[in-house]
């Protein structure tokens, strides 16, 4: 065979393969962030370290991105590794499950569980280095198609791609669908993409690993008979309690809720029934923040409520209170259910209520693109508990109660509580050690009855939690050492990753600010995430509108450079400046008080012309790079780097990340060549 012949084969050529190149650009960056979305998605239900640790599996993907561009060129051979590699991850993982260790220092969980698998240190590296395995085959099957194209179309058409991949999974995602639809949709992209011409040795390659990864997620499907809903994957158990039937329902292999009887509830644990004996006014209406399975509503109906609003984030949750629950609450005429976010219900309802009870709202998950924030971390915020305030009808209460492991968060949401209602609430710890307790405080002083006084927040417990540090289970304004110290492992396996695959660092010398927009742009686009979550909720829907919007303003920004003369380098970085100015200087408080149109009319323009200039100005550096791969690779690795500062969060907040994002850009500013601004 000739040399020639040998490139079409393994895919070396420009017409090696018979998709054309811009349908397999497109179908390339499809395939790359679908496989991304659900690898994080996958990983998270079965290693539950990685439910607290979602941007590990992200860190991953953006470092075999990078390595995936920066390798076109280096081998003439199809990335045949990627399937074999998503073969072992997904091997290893159905076979040494694990659930999270919720007894680490520094990382809080409400309750206490055992450990079962192998330790954080052992899986934690495995699953960064497959998914960085995994991504860099998809990505250097990108990276090959930019040089056959001009580059602002290349990177179109990639931009292109990742919406699309993103639509695909966000509607697998309200489908339903269990993951062996995602393995049957990676096992097609592999054999379009990796099997240019059939050839058995290579054909072999793809097909192979890519129907045993089928095989095995059919498998977990048929025998753990799990519902997966946008959030978790939800198991069930029917059991006897006390000679109760009840059912138990875990998440992610967490027992998660208990569907039993309300009156047998209240015989079980009476902290249940503490709201209601605790607030003056009879609970006519009351809203219920984490419904779930349905024992709250139950309980509330059982205490006289002609009316309950009941809010639940998880549609499959409430699809089973309303199938498995004893008492059939949701069946009431008197209960309204709202699939949405609990924060987001409070800022946009006009209704009053006489209770309103956080019902052990613990969400077990991160929002998928924030390092630190959870679904339920704007719920617990000063903020949010003056929002609770706000809905309640003369003389009516609010209550929350949980699991608390530490003395110093009931005395933190305590504090939060009194500091939002101007006096203390009732504080009833149930439990001998001080995990359970119940926080109730009326409209006014007048309206709560307590069996005895609080004595107040010991001095040194934490002040309460703000909208722009929403972290309640964070005592010290610091970063863990668990993430300092994985985060820098990182770095250290991720340089020299860069070293084996790409070669000399002095290959990305010339793209320095390339590098620093894409760390600037990863702080950029995870302030834009939570922000977004705290204006219109942490639920999956704006989560995937949120990314899906930033991938519109970038293509935007892309179409806007290739189709018109745009203003200069200079220019254009100090209109980026000045939308980060811009959107320092408007207030979440200022726009949580608008109308929802208008609202989202702001925040989308606020949030957004920052990205739009910052992607201006990559498109134009990009245009007129020497090397399209390496220059992209290299604003990838930036992107992870970013994905490491967004930790400062813990420290400085989310808004101080607009002033590191600021820093960064200053920096890129600096280190362009001469001929980029001339």
């Amino acid at each position: 065979m000739t040399l020639q012949a040998q490139k079409a084969v393994d895919g070396g050529g420009t017409n090696g393969h018979w998709l054309a190149v811009r349908p397999r650009l497109i179908l390339a960056s499809a395939f790359m962030l679908f496989l991304e979305l659900a690898l994080i998605r996958w990983t998270g239900s079965n290693i539950v370290h990685l439910s607290y640790f979602t941007n590990f599996v992200l860190l991953g993907s953006f470092l075999g991105i990078g390595l995936g561009f920066l390798r076109v060129g280096r081998s003439r051979r199809q990335p045949y590794y990627s399937p074999v590699v998503l073969f072992g991850l997904v091997l290893v993982v159905l076979t040494f499950p694990v659930t999270v260790d919720r007894q680490t220092e520094g990382v809080l969980y409400w309750t206490s569980l055992g450990t079962t698998g192998p330790p954080a240190w052992v899986i934690l590296p495995v699953i960064f280095c497959a998914a960085a395995a995994i991504l860099m085959g998809p990505a250097e099957l990108v990276g090959r198609c930019f040089p056959e194209l001009p580059r602002l179309e290349a990177y179109r058409y990639d931009l292109i791609g990742s919406l699309t991949g993103i639509a695909a999974f966000t509607a697998l995602s309200f489908l339903s669908a269990p993951p062996v639809f995602w393995g049957l949709i990676a096992a097609i992209a592999y054999a379009i993409l990796l099997v240019p011409r059939p050839r058995l040795p290579y054909a072999a390659l793809v097909v192979v690993p890519s129907l045993a990864v089928v095989g095995l997620l059919l498998g977990e499907t048929l025998t753990a008979g799990a519902i997966w809903s946008p959030y978790y994957k939800v198991t069930t158990r029917a059991m006897q309690m006390l000679g109760v039937p009840v059912t138990d329902i875990a998440v992610n292999g967490i027992p998660h809720q208990l569907a039993a009887p309300a009156a047998a509830r209240l015989q079980w644990e009476g902290q249940y029934g503490l709201p209601y004996e605790r607030a003056v006014a009879a609970p006519a209406d009351v809203l219920i923040v984490g419904a779930g399975s349905g024992t709250d509503v139950a309980i509330a109906l059982s205490k006289g409520a002609r009316h309950v609003d009941a809010v639940e984030i998880d549609p499959k949750l409430r699809e089973l209170g309303g199938s498995v629950h004893p008492d059939r609450p949701y069946a009431d005429p008197r209960v309204t259910t709202h699939i949405t976010d609990g924060r987001a219900f409070l800022e946009h309802t006009g209704k009053k209520y006489d209770l309103i009870l956080f019902a052990l709202p613990d969400s077990l998950t991160l929002v998928s693109g924030a390092s630190s924030l959870r679904l339920e971390s704007y719920l617990f915020t000063e903020e949010a508990m003056r929002a609770a305030r706000e809905h309640l009808k003369p003389g009516g209460a609010f209550s929350m109660y949980n699991f608390y492991r530490e003395t110093w968060l009931v005395d933190r949401l305590a504090a939060t509580v009194q500091s939002a209602f101007g006096h203390k609430p009732c504080v009833d710890v149930v439990s001998i050690r001080g995990q359970q307790a119940v926080i109730t405080a009326g409209e006014t002083p007048a309206a709560q009855r307590c069996a005895a006084e609080w004595p107040g927040a010991a001095a040194t417990s934490p002040p309460p939690a703000d909208d722009d540090r929403p972290f309640l289970y964070l005592k010290d304004r610091t970063i863990p050492p668990i993430y300092i110290i994985t985060l820098g492992l990182i770095l250290i396996v991720s340089l020299l990753a860069v070293r084996l695959v790409a070669g000399p660092y002095r290959r990305m010398r010339p793209y320095a600010d390339l590098f620093l927009l894409g760390v600037a742009f990863l702080l950029l686009e995870t302030k834009s995430v939570t922000g977004f979550a705290l204006l219109f909720g942490t639920t999956w829907v704006v989560n995937a509108i949120v990314f899906a919007g930033v991938l519109v303003a970038v293509l935007a920004a892309v179409e806007v450079t290739r189709r018109f003369r745009t203003p200069p380098l200079p220019v254009m970085y100090a209109v980026l400046l000045g939308g980060l100015v811009l959107a320092w200087l408007v207030p979440n408080q200022w726009l949580l008080s608008l109308p929802l149109p208008l609202r989202a009319l702001v925040a989308v323009t606020v949030a957004f012309l920052p990205i739009f200039a910052a992607n201006v100005v990559f498109a134009k550096r990009f245009a007129d790079s020497a090397d399209a791969t390496t220059s992209f690779g290299a604003n990838l690795l930036g992107a992870m780097v970013g994905g490491c500062l967004e930790y400062l969060a813990l420290i400085i907040g989310y808004q101080g990340l607009l002033i590191v994002a600021a820093v960064l850009y200053l920096g890129a500013f600096a280190l362009l060549p001469r001929r980029a601004l001339a």
